[in-house]
């Protein structure tokens, strides 16, 4: 917190002083009383460049810092409040001075201020008399016409509110997030779904799986009752055009007059997309601020339905507002490849063909069958960890360096990846299917439906010609695993070569970025064995996080629900993306339907299939056998 700290300091210093507006949540510039045009017009570059400093430090704590910022101008608050309201119409006088001056000044200004006002003339529904019960009534009024109000609402409303996806991680990661102080005070949670109970049921179904993480128990039953009362529950009834319509009149009865910023996150199957997010789009999203809708994987169950789910959905939101949603995009694992890759300068020269042989990707569960059955009885591990997981995470460790950290800049490059990435031939795709040992014989063999993916993937461009990416994921496996695994090459001419006998690749460097079964980074050197003589050993340089850290790591959907919240698309999958992604698969799946290819069985607990290993080895490539 020192560096943002720091951050808000540094936006005092303006010729502009910040103090709170009384109209938005937003910092409002208060201009000096003596200032000329001139002094006013270089405050007014200054407030600007201090105004985005001020937003990079709220990025990820914003809420966080904004509140430690209110304290400390609660004691100052009354001595200012007369001069702000004195000067805020000649701030924005100047301000529309400046806009009409025209060139970059006019449009950043124009940009920091976007979202700051509310809108006098946009509609809003009001509330249905017969769906409001007096105990809710209370905490929404208390939300909507107390302390709240210099803030911009948030409401989140969660889809298939009483569907597991929703009780087990989403309601729980966004609990995290309030208890943490990532979400505004005023924040608004709603459950959405078919079930005829009331805001009392949600609240108790919900309970039982909000926890407070071990280092975070201060005050989690005070945390926790906030939150619950903060939640509220809509009948869908059976027309969703009619319930998105009552969802919007309840959210709009919560956020009153104020700027308002709505989170809806589609926890529904992927048949049932469609039915939810276009009455959505019509009927409930306000006018008042932005709205941000979040699409669970699979992303279509063909490179054809994907296409039209994605034109359905970009006829009613824009680009911008879709959140494609990966759980295992958000592991710290995903996170590291570019950082360690783009801000340490020993790795960046070796990242290509000339110091890299091979890079393996695996992912592998141990999850049992029965609850992994309904699920892959549908969609298969290709559509469901291949396509989204495994792609992904070749397009971020393959990409060429992005003009900035920007969403869309790290976007633009995944997808040249992923467009520049070879046709993958059958000869190189392993399939394996998870013997059934509950006595039910046909539940995958009828559909063939693969547990279990391995292929061969290259790359052809510049960078990665001739680099083989080795995939292998897999349900049911001797272990939890997910882990990046780089291979180097072999030192030209290596003097100490005899010194490792016929198996060369004993010599082989290796970094490996591993986030299960324990988070770490290996890096495998070679190195002199203490002693006398001359005896070579190769060991591991390893970070484990557990012992580095002492901090308990973030659910993975804590991290990308605030992602969303922070606007940040790096990690969810956009409409080319998605598209270009289906262009690899696409061919291979037809031709292993088409040739009816039938999965080879293996074990519960087991390795998984045989002939992976013969894959790697056609590629030059030995699999790792630490399962």
């Amino acid at each position: 917190m020192a560096g943002l700290a720091a951050a808000a300091s540094a936006a005092t210093v303006a010729s502009f002083q910040f103090q709170p507006s009384l109209s938005g949540s937003r910092f409002t510039p208060v201009a000096e009383p003596a200032a000329s045009f001139r002094t006013q017009a270089c405050g007014l570059r200054c407030w600007i460049a201090a105004k985005l400093t001020l937003r990079k430090a709220l990025k990820r704590h914003g809420w966080q810092l904004q509140r430690n910022l209110d304290a400390r101008r609660n004691d100052k608050l009354s001595d200012h409040l007369e001069a702000a309201l004195l000067t805020e119409n000649r701030t924005h006088q100047n301000m529309h001075h400046a806009y009409d001056s025209g060139g970059e000044m006019a449009s950043a200004s124009s940009d920091l201020l976007a979202g700051s006002t509310v809108s006098e003339n946009s509609m809003q529904q009001g509330p249905n008399p017969s769906e409001i019960r007096s105990p809710v009534l209370n905490e929404e009024s208390a939300m909507s016409n107390g302390h709240y109000d210099g803030e911009p609402s948030l409401c989140i409303a969660v889809i298939g509110a009483t569907g597991e996806l929703a009780r087990n991680k989403v309601f729980p990661a966004l609990f995290a997030l309030y208890y943490s102080g990532f979400l505004p005070r005023n924040v608004g949670i709603f459950g959405y779904s078919r079930k005829k109970i009331t805001d009392e049921d949600l609240r108790a179904i919900i309970e039982a799986n909000l926890t407070c993480r071990v280092d975070h128990h201060e005050n989690c039953d005070e945390k926790l009752n906030e939150f619950l009362k903060r939640t509220y529950y809509i009948d869908a009834g059976h027309d969703n055009k009619d319930g998105m319509s009552r969802l919007n009149s309840r959210m709009t009865q919560i956020e009153g007059t104020r700027a308002a910023n709505r989170i809806f996150y589609l926890a529904v199957p992927q048949e049932a997309l469609l039915d939810v997010a276009l009455p959505l789009a019509d009927s409930a999203q306000t006018k008042q601020g932005w709205n941000r809708i979040i699409i669970e994987k699979p992303f279509g169950f063909t490179g054809l339905s994907s296409q039209r789910v994605t034109q359905s959905l970009l006829s009613r939101f824009e680009e911008k507002q879709i959140y494609r949603i990966d759980h295992l995009l958000g592991k710290d694992l995903i996170e590291n490849l570019t950082v360690l890759r783009f801000s340490n300068l020993v790795f960046e020269p070796l990242w290509s063909r000339t110091y890299i042989r091979n890079v393996q990707v695996i992912f592998s569960e141990e999850t049992a069958t029965e609850i992994q059955g309904r699920y892959f009885g549908n969609y298969g591990i290709i559509h469901d960890i291949v396509h989204s997981h495994i792609l992904q995470t070749i397009a971020l460790f393959a990409m060429e360096p992005p003009v900035s950290l920007d969403g869309e800049d790290i976007r633009d490059e995944k997808v040249k990846v992923l467009r520049s990435i070879r046709k993958v031939d059958l000869e190189d795709v392993v399939l394996g299917q998870l013997k059934d040992t509950s006595g039910k014989v046909d539940r995958y063999t009828k559909s063939m439906t693969p547990t279990y993916f391995a292929a061969a993937m290259y790359i052809d461009n510049a960078r990665w010609d001739g680099v083989p990416f080795l995939i292998k994921t897999g349900m049911g496996l001797m272990k939890n695993r997910a882990e990046i695994r780089i291979q180097f090459r072999h030192v030209p001419g290596n003097i100490y070569r005899e010194r490792f006998g016929h198996d060369i690749d004993l010599d082989t460097n290796e970094l490996v970025l591993r986030d299960q079964p324990e988070e770490a980074i290996l890096l495998k050197v070679n190195n002199k064995v203490p002693g006398l003589g001359l005896q070579l050993d190769a060991s591991e340089l390893n970070l484990l996080y557990r012992d580095k850290y002492d901090t308990e790591v973030p659910d993975s959907y804590e991290h990308l629900l605030l992602d969303v919240l922070d606007g940040d698309s790096h990690l969810f999958m956009r409409s080319d993306e998605l598209a270009a992604a289906w262009n690899v698969l696409t061919p291979v799946i037809h031709e292993i339907d088409q040739n009816r290819v039938a999965p080879e069985l293996y074990e519960a607990g087991d390795k998984g299939p045989i002939n992976a290993y013969y894959l790697a080895a056609k590629h030059g490539v030995r699999w790792d056998d630490d399962w």
